[in-house]
C-alpha cells in the first residue's frame, strides 16, 4: 500500500524541482552582471598578469576595490564566475584562467569584451523590461526611445561606438577562423567584393590583407563611415542597400539579414543579385548568419541562438532562421542554389548563387 505515498513524494520532488528551476531562471541575470563586474574590475587581466595561480589574499590586495568588501565578498563573486566556467580554483594554489576567460583579456586579439559591453549596454537591455508591451503594442525599443536602435545610435556617439566596437570584435574572431582554417577559399578567385553593412571595415581589411588581389568596398550608412579613409584596394562608400549595392564579383552580408523581416531581406537579396555576375561567371552572395540548429546537438549553443532570436525580435524586428527559412528567402529572391558551411560555431557561412 506504499503507492499513494510514492505518488505524494514524486509530486513533492516535482514541485521542489520546478521551484528551483523557476528561481534559477529569474536570477540568471546574476551570471550576466557578474560577468560584467569581472570585466570592469579587470579580473581576467589581473590573474593573467600574475603569471601563475593567484591566491585569494593576493587577488583581493590587487583589486581596485573598497577593502571593506573583503575576501568574503570577492570569494563569493569568484564562486559564481567559477561555476560559469570563467575561472578555475586549484586547491591551495589559487585562481587560474580558463580558455573562455582568455577571450575577456583586453590585449587578446580575439577579445569579446567590446561585444559583451554592447550587449549589456542599458540601451540593449532596457527594452526587455517591456517585452509584454512589445507583444501588445509597438516595437519595444521604439516605445522607449521613439526610434529604432540604429536610428538612436546615429545620434548617440557612445552607443554608436559600442555597437561598432562590438561588431569589430566579433569580426576579428570570424575572419581569423575563416582565413586561418582554410575557409579563405571562400574569397579565392575573386577580384572584387562589397561588404554590405561592413561597419568600420574590419572584415574588408582582413580580406585585403590576406588576398591583396581583391578590391574591397565597404558599403555603409554615411554616419558609420564618416571620416574613414581607404587604401589602394579598400574604399568606403556610403549609401542605402535598399536602393542599390555597388557591383562586384561577390557581396558579403555578415550579421545583416537577421536585423530584418522576411520582406526586407528579400529586397536586400534582390539588390545583391543585381550587383553580382552570373553563377557561371563566379557571382555569389556570402552570408554569415545563424542557422538555427537541431536543439539536440548542443543545448548551450541552441539556447544562445534562441537568445539572439529574441534580441533581434525585440531590438530590431528581425529574426534568426532555420535552414528551411533561409532556403525560402533565397528562392523568393530569385537565387538558384545555396551551400551552408557550419564552421563558425553559433553561425554558419552560406554561399548563395544566382
Amino acid at each position: 500500500m506504499a503507492l499513494p505515498n510514492d505518488n505524494i513524494e514524486e509530486k513533492t520532488r516535482q514541485v521542489l524541482s520546478g521551484h528551483a528551476h523557476i528561481l534559477n531562471l529569474s536570477l540568471s541575470f546574476i551570471n550576466t552582471m557578474s560577468l560584467k563586474c569581472a570585466i570592469q574590475l579587470g579580473i581576467p587581466d589581473i590573474i593573467h598578469s600574475h603569471g601563475r595561480a593567484m591566491t585569494l589574499s593576493d587577488f583581493v590586495n590587487t583589486l581596485s576595490i573598497n577593502k571593506s568588501r573583503g575576501q568574503d565578498c570577492v570569494y563569493r563573486l569568484m564562486c559564481i564566475l567559477i561555476h560559469a566556467g570563467l575561472f578555475i580554483e586549484e586547491e591551495e594554489e589559487g585562481y587560474l584562467l580558463t580558455p573562455n576567460s582568455r577571450l575577456l583579456l583586453k590585449d587578446e586579439p580575439l577579445s569579446l569584451v567590446p561585444l559583451v559591453y554592447s550587449g549589456l549596454d542599458p540601451n540593449s537591455m532596457d527594452p526587455f523590461h517591456y517585452l509584454s508591451q512589445w507583444f501588445q503594442n509597438d516595437d519595444s525599443f521604439a516605445s522607449i526611445y521613439g526610434k529604432s536602435l540604429y536610428e538612436y545610435a546615429e545620434k548617440e556617439p557612445i552607443l554608436n561606438h559600442l555597437l561598432n566596437e562590438g561588431m569589430a570584435s566579433d569580426t576579428r574572431l570570424v575572419m581569423s577562423v575563416l582565413i586561418q582554417n582554410g575557409k579563405g577559399l571562400l574569397f579565392e578567385g575573386l577580384k572584387s567584393l562589397v561588404d554590405v553593412g561592413g561597419g568600420t571595415g574590419t572584415v574588408a581589411k582582413a580580406i585585403v590583407d590576406a588576398f591583396p588581389q581583391i578590391n574591397c568596398t565597404v558599403f555603409e550608412l554615411l554616419h558609420v563611415i564618416e571620416g574613414l579613409e581607404g587604401s589602394k584596394n579598400l574604399n568606403f562608400v556610403g549609401g542605402d542597400m535598399f536602393n542599390s549595392i555597388p557591383c562586384a564579383d561577390a557581396v558579403l552580408l555578415k550579421w545583416i539579414l537577421h536585423n530584418w523581416e522576411d520582406e526586407d531581406c528579400i529586397k536586400i537579396l534582390k539588390k545583391c543579385k543585381e550587383a553580382i555576375p552570373s553563377k557561371e561567371n563566379g557571382g555569389r552572395v556570402i552570408i554569415i548568419e545563424i542557422v538555427i540548429m537541431d536543439q539536440n546537438k548542443d543545448d548551450k549553443s541552441y539556447e544562445t541562438q534562441l537568445f539572439y532570436d529574441m534580441l533581434m525580435m525585440v531590438l530590431l524586428g528581425g529574426k534568426e532562421r532555420s535552414e528551411q527559412e533561409w532556403a525560402k528567402l533565397f528562392l523568393d529572391a530569385g537565387f538558384s542554389d545555396y551551400n551552408i558551411i557550419p564552421i563558425l560555431g553559433l553561425r554558419s557561412v552560406i554561399e548563395v548563387y544566382p
